[in-house]
């Protein structure tokens, strides 16, 4: 047996008190604290420190994903609701770049909040302004089983305009809060470029600007991929020997 087969779930057990976890950012984005560690000493920092323990010429990668606001809900004339959360793009592509461009029809592989309330043939509809037009989505769920959903609107918008317009930013579930209008510039970080993650690249949080030019003037050079972070990145590992665990995929994309 490999020493990774013999790593259990049950080794990393611990507690963390819910009044632990920070719900909100701090004001400053680079006012978070940062451990530093090296040759077996930690201390202990404040994030916009970070600039004077990078060594000069260095190179840091950025992941330069955007987060999409992939929680979509619908409401019944019942009042029942239904919540969809985008997970992978099926159709017209399996590219989450070609997806968030497409201009009438696409279908994702989705989690369904209250599905047992979405009958068999019922088209979900909801309305939203994109720039001052009123645009109806519709979706409609294709396959029960995979959750498969497709989604049509009324408008020559980018599937990614009626996304923003429509959606909520998918918080980790760990926050146990509702996302904010104050989320929306806060859970991305300042580099962001490409849509499509359903999750912020976290660490990447505390970077301004202020401290990339800081980084820039010490010859640290600054390249970029994206990566699509993916709603896998909340799945919790249920299986005790961890080698078991089904790792989920995610979109990787790396210029020449």
């Amino acid at each position: 047996m490999s020493d990774l087969e013999k790593v259990r779930l049950s080794d990393y057990h611990y507690e963390l008190p819910d009044e632990r976890i920070a719900k909100f950012p701090l004001p400053q984005r680079d006012s978070s604290k940062l451990l530093h560690f090296e040759d077996g000493e930690i201390a202990h920092h404040r994030f916009d420190q970070i600039p004077t323990l990078i060594p000069e010429n260095s190179l840091l990668v950025f992941n330069n994903t955007k987060v999409i606001p992939a929680r979509l809900i619908f409401q019944k004339a019942t009042g029942a609701k239904i919540e969809i959360f985008l997970l992978k793009p099926y159709s017209p592509s399996l590219e989450i770049n070609q997806i968030m461009a497409a201009r009438e029809e696409v279908a994702w592989e989705c989690m369904i909040g209250n599905l047992k309330k979405w009958k068999e043939g019922e088209i979900l509809q909801g309305k939203v302004q994109i720039d001052g037009e009123e645009t109806v989505i519709e979706a409609n769920l294709i396959d029960r089983e995979s959750r498969k959903v497709s989604f049509k609107w009324n408008s020559n918008h980018p599937f990614v305009s009626v996304v923003e317009a429509t959606g909520e930013v998918p918080l980790p579930p760990y926050l146990n809060r509702k996302a904010t209008d104050e989320d929306r510039p806060r859970y991305q970080t300042v580099y962001s470029k490409k849509e499509g993650a359903v999750a912020a690249p976290t660490a990447g949080l505390h970077f301004t600007p202020e401290i990339l030019a800081q980084l820039e003037a010490r010859n640290i050079s600054q390249e970029f991929l994206t990566l699509h972070v993916s709603a896998g990145t909340f799945q919790p590992i249920k299986e005790e020997l961890v080698n078991n665990h089904p790792m989920h995929s995610e979109q990787l994309i790396i210029g020449k």
